[in-house]
């Protein structure tokens, strides 16, 4: 009597082959479906913010190529929404001025801007 075990290795390959295609198969398809992400272009805009002591702050629009398409700038300070700044549009160069009666020593100021495409990106954010 003799044993045949030949046909175990072929088995075994089949199986791996099965396995790498339905792997390969669910990397393609989340891809092509996007369920692994999409990318989002970031926005370019330079902002200079400065204290004013207890009178507010100034922000000065340095550069940036997406400044044409932004709308609107928003700040919170230590996570309390402030008012929203003047509309734009903006320009290089152009000054704002909040001259709302809190200092910002100790205190976490974030500004976010909303573009024209409806996206809303964070510009600025510093602990004073």
């Amino acid at each position: 009597m003799k044993d045949n075990e030949e046909a175990v290795s072929p088995v075994i390959g089949v199986i791996l082959m099965v396995a790498i295609t339905v792997i390969l198969a669910a990397v393609i398809a989340a891809f092509v479906f996007g369920l692994a992400g999409s990318q989002t272009a970031s926005k370019t805009v330079g902002l200079n913010v400065q204290a004013n002591g207890t009178q507010g702050f100034t922000i000065l629009i340095t550069g940036g190529a997406d400044v044409p398409t932004l709308n609107q700038l928003n700040y919170t300070v230590n996570g309390v929404t402030g008012a929203s700044l003047a509309a734009g549009p903006y320009t290089v160069g152009q000054q704002l001025i909040n001259s709302s009666a809190f200092e910002l020593n100790g205190k976490r100021m974030i500004i976010t801007g909303t573009f024209k495409d409806g996206s809303t990106v964070v510009l600025f954010d510093k602990q004073f």
